[in-house]
Protein backbone atom coordinates (compact mmCIF):
# COMPACT_ATOMS: atom_id res chain seq x y z
CA UNK A 1 0.00 0.00 0.00
CA UNK A 2 1.33 3.45 -0.96
CA UNK A 3 0.31 6.42 1.20
CA UNK A 4 1.12 10.11 0.81
CA UNK A 5 0.99 11.74 4.25
CA UNK A 6 0.34 15.42 4.90
CA UNK A 7 0.80 16.39 8.53
CA UNK A 8 0.13 19.57 10.46
CA UNK A 9 -1.11 21.79 7.60
CA UNK A 10 -2.01 25.02 9.44
CA UNK A 11 -4.73 27.19 7.90
CA UNK A 12 -6.44 30.29 9.26
CA UNK A 13 -10.17 30.29 8.52
CA UNK A 14 -13.66 30.93 9.91
CA UNK A 15 -15.66 27.86 10.89
CA UNK A 16 -17.86 27.34 13.93
CA UNK A 17 -21.34 27.56 15.40
CA UNK A 18 -20.76 30.78 17.35
CA UNK A 19 -21.21 34.11 15.49
CA UNK A 20 -17.69 35.34 16.27
CA UNK A 21 -16.17 32.13 14.85
CA UNK A 22 -17.70 33.01 11.48
CA UNK A 23 -15.93 36.39 11.33
CA UNK A 24 -12.69 36.00 13.30
CA UNK A 25 -10.17 33.61 11.66
CA UNK A 26 -8.80 30.88 13.88
CA UNK A 27 -6.25 28.13 13.38
CA UNK A 28 -7.17 24.77 11.91
CA UNK A 29 -4.66 21.95 11.51
CA UNK A 30 -5.21 19.38 8.76
CA UNK A 31 -3.72 15.90 8.40
CA UNK A 32 -4.34 13.83 5.28
CA UNK A 33 -3.44 10.28 4.26
CA UNK A 34 -3.90 9.80 0.51
CA UNK A 35 -3.79 6.24 -0.81
CA UNK A 36 -2.38 6.01 -4.33
CA UNK A 37 -0.16 3.65 -6.29
CA UNK A 38 3.05 5.60 -7.00
CA UNK A 39 5.25 2.62 -7.91
CA UNK A 40 5.54 3.80 -11.53
CA UNK A 41 6.44 7.31 -10.35
CA UNK A 42 9.15 5.91 -8.08
CA UNK A 43 10.41 3.63 -10.84
CA UNK A 44 10.74 6.50 -13.32
CA UNK A 45 11.38 9.24 -10.75
CA UNK A 46 8.56 11.14 -12.47
CA UNK A 47 6.08 13.32 -10.58
CA UNK A 48 3.40 12.81 -13.24
CA UNK A 49 2.87 9.29 -11.92
CA UNK A 50 1.94 10.37 -8.41
CA UNK A 51 -0.03 13.03 -6.53
CA UNK A 52 1.69 16.38 -6.17
CA UNK A 53 1.45 17.03 -2.43
CA UNK A 54 1.92 20.77 -2.92
CA UNK A 55 -1.16 20.83 -5.17
CA UNK A 56 -3.03 18.68 -2.65
CA UNK A 57 -2.22 21.18 0.12
CA UNK A 58 -3.35 24.03 -2.13
CA UNK A 59 -6.66 22.27 -2.81
CA UNK A 60 -7.25 21.65 0.89
CA UNK A 61 -6.38 25.26 1.74
CA UNK A 62 -8.79 26.56 -0.89
CA UNK A 63 -11.56 24.41 0.55
CA UNK A 64 -10.88 25.50 4.13
CA UNK A 65 -10.55 29.22 3.38
CA UNK A 66 -13.19 29.40 0.64
CA UNK A 67 -16.11 28.33 2.83
CA UNK A 68 -17.68 29.00 6.21
CA UNK A 69 -19.18 25.97 7.96
CA UNK A 70 -20.78 25.46 11.35
CA UNK A 71 -19.18 22.08 11.95
CA UNK A 72 -15.67 20.70 11.52
CA UNK A 73 -17.45 17.45 10.58
CA UNK A 74 -18.69 19.23 7.45
CA UNK A 75 -15.24 20.74 6.84
CA UNK A 76 -13.57 17.31 7.07
CA UNK A 77 -15.95 15.80 4.53
CA UNK A 78 -15.43 18.73 2.14
CA UNK A 79 -11.65 18.35 2.35
CA UNK A 80 -11.89 14.61 1.70
CA UNK A 81 -14.24 15.11 -1.25
CA UNK A 82 -11.93 17.76 -2.68
CA UNK A 83 -8.99 15.32 -2.76
CA UNK A 84 -10.92 12.57 -4.54
CA UNK A 85 -12.58 15.01 -6.95
CA UNK A 86 -9.37 16.78 -7.92
CA UNK A 87 -6.88 13.90 -7.99
CA UNK A 88 -7.94 10.93 -10.10
CA UNK A 89 -4.99 8.88 -8.82
CA UNK A 90 -6.28 9.04 -5.25
CA UNK A 91 -7.85 5.67 -4.39
CA UNK A 92 -8.85 6.64 -0.86
CA UNK A 93 -8.28 9.45 1.60
CA UNK A 94 -8.45 10.01 5.34
CA UNK A 95 -8.66 13.61 6.53
CA UNK A 96 -8.32 14.77 10.13
CA UNK A 97 -9.39 18.32 11.00
CA UNK A 98 -8.04 19.63 14.31
CA UNK A 99 -9.33 22.75 16.02
CA UNK A 100 -6.84 23.77 18.73
CA UNK A 101 -8.61 27.05 19.52
CA UNK A 102 -12.13 25.70 19.98
CA UNK A 103 -14.12 27.98 22.31
CA UNK A 104 -14.21 25.79 25.42
CA UNK A 105 -13.37 26.82 28.95
CA UNK A 106 -11.07 23.83 29.35
CA UNK A 107 -7.39 22.93 29.04
CA UNK A 108 -6.93 20.77 25.92
CA UNK A 109 -4.60 20.31 22.96
CA UNK A 110 -7.30 20.26 20.28
CA UNK A 111 -10.63 18.78 19.27
CA UNK A 112 -10.71 16.86 16.01
CA UNK A 113 -12.77 14.79 13.62
CA UNK A 114 -11.59 12.20 11.10
CA UNK A 115 -13.25 11.21 7.81
CA UNK A 116 -12.28 8.37 5.47
CA UNK A 117 -13.52 8.00 1.88
CA UNK A 118 -12.66 5.24 -0.59
CA UNK A 119 -13.51 4.77 -4.25
CA UNK A 120 -15.73 1.76 -4.97
CA UNK A 121 -18.05 0.43 -7.65
CA UNK A 122 -21.56 -0.58 -6.64
CA UNK A 123 -24.49 -2.17 -8.45
CA UNK A 124 -28.07 -1.22 -7.61
CA UNK A 125 -31.43 -2.69 -8.55
CA UNK A 126 -34.32 -0.26 -9.10
CA UNK A 127 -38.03 -1.01 -9.45
CA UNK A 128 -41.39 0.74 -9.57
CA UNK A 129 -44.92 -0.71 -9.63
CA UNK A 130 -47.25 2.26 -9.30
CA UNK A 131 -47.80 5.66 -10.89
CA UNK A 132 -45.43 6.89 -13.59
CA UNK A 133 -43.05 3.95 -13.29
CA UNK A 134 -40.56 5.07 -15.92
CA UNK A 135 -40.71 8.60 -14.55
CA UNK A 136 -39.82 7.37 -11.06
CA UNK A 137 -36.88 5.32 -12.36
CA UNK A 138 -35.64 8.23 -14.48
CA UNK A 139 -35.93 10.61 -11.52
CA UNK A 140 -34.18 8.20 -9.15
CA UNK A 141 -31.23 7.77 -11.52
CA UNK A 142 -30.93 11.54 -11.96
CA UNK A 143 -31.06 12.07 -8.18
CA UNK A 144 -28.42 9.38 -7.61
CA UNK A 145 -26.11 11.12 -10.07
CA UNK A 146 -26.52 14.39 -8.13
CA UNK A 147 -25.42 12.91 -4.79
CA UNK A 148 -22.00 14.17 -3.77
CA UNK A 149 -19.63 11.23 -4.04
CA UNK A 150 -21.80 9.23 -6.48
CA UNK A 151 -21.54 9.00 -10.27
CA UNK A 152 -23.85 6.91 -12.43
CA UNK A 153 -21.66 4.92 -14.83
CA UNK A 154 -24.16 2.66 -16.63
CA UNK A 155 -27.90 2.00 -16.76
CA UNK A 156 -29.48 -1.20 -18.07
CA UNK A 157 -32.58 -1.44 -20.22
CA UNK A 158 -35.91 -1.12 -18.43
CA UNK A 159 -37.79 -4.43 -18.26
CA UNK A 160 -41.34 -5.34 -17.21
CA UNK A 161 -41.60 -8.07 -14.59
CA UNK A 162 -44.28 -9.83 -12.56
CA UNK A 163 -44.72 -8.80 -8.90
CA UNK A 164 -42.53 -10.64 -6.40
CA UNK A 165 -43.14 -11.62 -2.79
CA UNK A 166 -46.91 -12.12 -2.80
CA UNK A 167 -48.05 -8.68 -1.63
CA UNK A 168 -47.68 -6.44 -4.71
CA UNK A 169 -50.40 -6.68 -7.35
CA UNK A 170 -49.06 -4.51 -10.17
CA UNK A 171 -46.52 -5.21 -12.87
CA UNK A 172 -43.07 -3.78 -12.13
CA UNK A 173 -40.65 -1.81 -14.25
CA UNK A 174 -37.07 -2.70 -13.29
CA UNK A 175 -33.51 -1.78 -14.18
CA UNK A 176 -29.98 -2.02 -12.83
CA UNK A 177 -27.48 0.80 -12.34
CA UNK A 178 -23.71 0.78 -11.99
CA UNK A 179 -22.28 3.60 -9.91
CA UNK A 180 -18.86 4.71 -8.76
CA UNK A 181 -18.95 6.07 -5.24
CA UNK A 182 -16.73 7.14 -2.39
CA UNK A 183 -19.55 6.92 0.15
CA UNK A 184 -19.61 4.08 2.63
CA UNK A 185 -22.31 1.42 2.10
CA UNK A 186 -24.22 2.79 5.08
CA UNK A 187 -24.09 6.36 3.80
CA UNK A 188 -25.12 5.22 0.32
CA UNK A 189 -28.11 3.48 1.93
CA UNK A 190 -28.96 6.75 3.72
CA UNK A 191 -29.02 8.57 0.36
CA UNK A 192 -31.07 5.78 -1.24
CA UNK A 193 -33.74 6.04 1.47
CA UNK A 194 -33.82 9.82 1.00
CA UNK A 195 -34.33 9.39 -2.78
CA UNK A 196 -37.04 6.77 -2.26
CA UNK A 197 -38.86 9.14 0.09
CA UNK A 198 -38.49 12.02 -2.37
CA UNK A 199 -40.13 9.80 -4.99
CA UNK A 200 -43.12 9.11 -2.74
CA UNK A 201 -42.09 5.76 -1.25
CA UNK A 202 -44.27 4.79 1.71
CA UNK A 203 -43.17 1.74 3.73
CA UNK A 204 -46.43 0.14 4.82
CA UNK A 205 -46.68 -3.40 3.41
CA UNK A 206 -43.52 -5.45 2.92
CA UNK A 207 -43.08 -6.29 -0.77
CA UNK A 208 -46.19 -4.27 -1.54
CA UNK A 209 -46.65 -1.96 -4.52
CA UNK A 210 -44.44 1.13 -4.33
CA UNK A 211 -43.40 4.13 -6.35
CA UNK A 212 -39.72 3.29 -6.03
CA UNK A 213 -37.53 0.58 -4.57
CA UNK A 214 -33.72 0.70 -4.68
CA UNK A 215 -31.55 -2.15 -3.39
CA UNK A 216 -27.77 -2.32 -3.12
CA UNK A 217 -26.88 -5.66 -4.73
CA UNK A 218 -23.08 -5.45 -4.74
CA UNK A 219 -20.63 -2.96 -3.24
CA UNK A 220 -17.17 -3.69 -4.64
CA UNK A 221 -15.89 -6.90 -3.07
CA UNK A 222 -17.39 -6.16 0.35
CA UNK A 223 -19.39 -8.72 2.33
CA UNK A 224 -21.60 -7.03 4.92
CA UNK A 225 -24.07 -8.63 7.30
CA UNK A 226 -25.43 -6.05 9.72
CA UNK A 227 -28.80 -5.21 11.22
CA UNK A 228 -29.56 -2.68 8.47
CA UNK A 229 -27.60 -3.96 5.50
CA UNK A 230 -26.72 -7.24 3.81
CA UNK A 231 -24.28 -7.14 0.88
CA UNK A 232 -24.34 -8.96 -1.48
CA UNK A 233 -28.13 -8.73 -1.41
CA UNK A 234 -29.40 -11.87 0.31
CA UNK A 235 -31.96 -12.87 -2.34
CA UNK A 236 -30.50 -11.50 -5.59
CA UNK A 237 -29.80 -14.97 -7.02
CA UNK A 238 -33.53 -15.82 -6.97
CA UNK A 239 -34.72 -12.64 -8.65
CA UNK A 240 -34.76 -12.52 -12.43
CA UNK A 241 -35.81 -8.87 -12.25
CA UNK A 242 -32.40 -8.25 -10.62
CA UNK A 243 -30.27 -10.69 -12.60
CA UNK A 244 -31.47 -9.90 -16.13
CA UNK A 245 -30.69 -6.15 -15.98
CA UNK A 246 -27.45 -6.80 -14.02
CA UNK A 247 -26.13 -9.20 -16.63
CA UNK A 248 -26.59 -6.48 -19.23
CA UNK A 249 -24.20 -4.06 -17.50
CA UNK A 250 -22.05 -6.39 -15.33
CA UNK A 251 -21.82 -9.71 -17.16
CA UNK A 252 -18.30 -10.45 -15.91
CA UNK A 253 -18.85 -9.45 -12.28
CA UNK A 254 -17.86 -12.11 -9.74
CA UNK A 255 -20.00 -12.30 -6.61
CA UNK A 256 -17.63 -11.86 -3.64
CA UNK A 257 -19.78 -14.14 -1.50
CA UNK A 258 -19.95 -17.16 -3.83
CA UNK A 259 -16.95 -16.55 -6.08
CA UNK A 260 -19.20 -17.17 -9.09
CA UNK A 261 -20.13 -14.87 -11.99
CA UNK A 262 -23.64 -13.46 -11.87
Amino acid sequence: MNIIEIRGLEIKACHGVNPDEKTEPQKFVIDADIKTDFYAAAKGDDISGTINYAKACKAITATVQGNVFNLIEKLAYECAFCILENFARAEAVTVTVKKPEAPMNRIFDYVAVKVSLERNTAYLSLGSSTGDKKGYLDKAIALLDKVRGVKVEAVSSYIKTAPYGGAAQNEFLNCAVKISTCLSPENLLFEIHRIEQECGRVREVRWGDRTLDIDIIFFGDKIIKSQNLTIPHADYKNRDFVLIPLREIAAGFICPDTGKPI
